[in-house]
């Protein structure tokens, strides 16, 4: 369809056009006019990102979209519009309560009729690029549309506040009983360290461990020291038992032995000279003999006293050797004992250590919860209260009635295209060069046209020349 058929089809059922373009403008323009007006309030909120001063720490989750999102999805529950309804106390209402009765015969429960009938009313927009959101409700009454957007606010800041303290004082009865059961634990723990050191007689600052260890020290380097003495002991009987008993340092350093040997020495050379002069058979050579004989068993018997006395210090030695011995053997299971018991000790010390620092920090969890379950502020704030608006948000005449002309223009020229398309008719020249796929070579006047000035220009306005008419077809038209 070309422009010049389009215009056409227009200028032949204008009147058609025309009345669908008046009924709906006039249509839309008296619905405005009759629809009753209604009032939107709007009223806002801002969540606080800042650190909590009781917890010192950032809410969970507060600076992602999800968190407006939710916070979003809270003020449309069903939760925050019958707080409305219990704060405003509609339900008392005589007259509400009969419009329940109406509506719903009496059944359910008319807190949840009225707040699903607030929330029809209510809408909600968070900021695209700050934490505020802005709450808006829409009623005929201006004062009543205020007042339920403040409402909503107030009950929204409630809830947020309940749905942040109910959790805390769960949690504080949690950890109350918790911390209940962590003092009976460490009154157990420390009940048991105490009976263990009672019964074992360890005090706090006991020292006594300190002095064992040095007495068996000291033990260990007697024993050690008594070892080497016994062992030169033992070296000296097994030199004194055997042929060299004689040159025994002990035997060499006696005045008596040495003194009974010079005496030997100096009778036997004195029995050689009265040999030597007297003859072996003299009285005098058999009296030195003789006297050398008892020198000799005099020297026998003190070096034998003599070497008995290291086989007596070395018996003595070796005696020392092993009460030192089992000395340190008892000193050493008695550390090993008192370490035992000290370890043992220990581990009831270090049980009433744990359960200490376990009530501590139950202790501190519970009065961190306890202080955040007692708390009355919130994150959430009333940033801007709903005031009464003093013009109606709707209908908008002005709106309408522009969309009126708008659609009331798209709806006549379809109207208009849908009855041509019903009832086709030739209404120009390219109508009747697509019904008979001819050119036309003129327009003959209309008849009872005037002749006059204005002929000839109304003769080439109507004149319209489609296409040069081939040979073929001007022999075929003449014909």
């Amino acid at each position: 369809m070309t422009f010049g058929q389009f215009l056409s089809i227009l200028r032949a059922r204008w009147w058609v056009a025309l009345l669908v373009f008046l009924l709906t403008v006039g249509t839309t323009v008296a619905v405005s006019m009759l629809l009753p007006k209604q009032y939107t309030a709007t009223a806002s909120v801002v969540v606080d990102f800042k650190p909590d001063p009781v917890s010192a720490v950032m809410y969970g989750g507060m600076a992602s979209p999800a968190f407006m999102a939710t916070q979003v999805d809270i003020l449309r529950s069903d939760r925050v519009a019958q707080r409305v309804v219990s704060n405003l106390k509609l339900a008392e209402n005589p007259q509400i309560r009969q419009q329940w009765l109406d509506d719903t015969q009496g059944e359910g429960r008319i807190e949840v009729w009225l707040a699903e009938t607030f929330q029809k009313q209510m809408d909600v927009v968070p900021s695209r690029e700050s934490s505020v959101i802005n709450v808006s409700y829409k009623a005929p009454d201006p004062r009543f549309a205020a007042g339920l957007a403040n409402a909503f606010v107030q009950a929204y800041v409630e809830t947020s506040l309940q749905l942040r303290v109910d959790p805390a004082r769960q949690y504080s009865g949690f950890f109350e009983t918790r911390a209940k059961e962590a003092r009976d634990a460490l009154e157990v723990a420390q009940a048991k360290a105490s009976d263990f050191q009672r019964a074992n007689g360890i005090i706090a600052n006991d020292e006594r461990l300190d002095v064992e260890n040095a007495r068996l020290n000291e033990l260990s380097s007697q024993y050690t020291m008594l070892q080497a003495v016994a062992a030169e002991s033992r070296s000296r009987q097994t030199a004194a038992e055997s042929a060299q008993a004689d040159r025994m340092q002990e035997v060499l350093n006696n005045g008596i032995v040495a003194q009974l040997k010079s005496d030997l020495n100096r009778n036997e050379t004195r029995l050689k000279e009265l040999s030597t002069r007297l003859g072996d058979a003299h009285p005098q050579v058999r009296e030195a003999r003789a006297s050398i004989t008892e020198l000799r068993s005099r020297l026998d018997a003190e070096t034998s006293k003599v070497t008995s006395g290291v086989t007596v210090s070395n018996t003595i030695n070796v005696q020392r050797a092993a009460s030192i011995k089992a000395s340190l053997e008892a000193q050493r299971d008695k550390v090993l004992k008192m370490k035992s018991v000290r370890d043992e000790g220990a581990v009831l010390l270090r049980d009433v250590e744990n359960a200490q620092r376990s009530y501590d920090a139950v202790l501190q969890r519970f009065n961190q919860t306890s202080m955040e379950g007692q708390t009355t502020q919130s994150n959430v704030n009333v940033l801007q209260q709903a005031s009464e608006p003093t013009k109606p948000s709707s209908p908008k005449i002005l709106l309408n009635s522009a969309l009126s002309v708008f659609l009331g223009s798209l709806l006549a020229i379809g109207t208009a295209l849908l009855l041509e398309l019903r009832d086709r008719r030739v209404r120009s020249i390219d109508d009747v060069v697509a019904a008979l796929d001819l050119p036309v070579l003129g327009v003959m006047p209309k008849p009872g046209s005037r002749i006059g000035p204005g002929a000839k220009r109304m003769s080439i306005l109507q004149q319209r020349l489609m296409a040069p008419a081939l040979p073929h077809q001007i022999s075929k038209g003449s014909a």
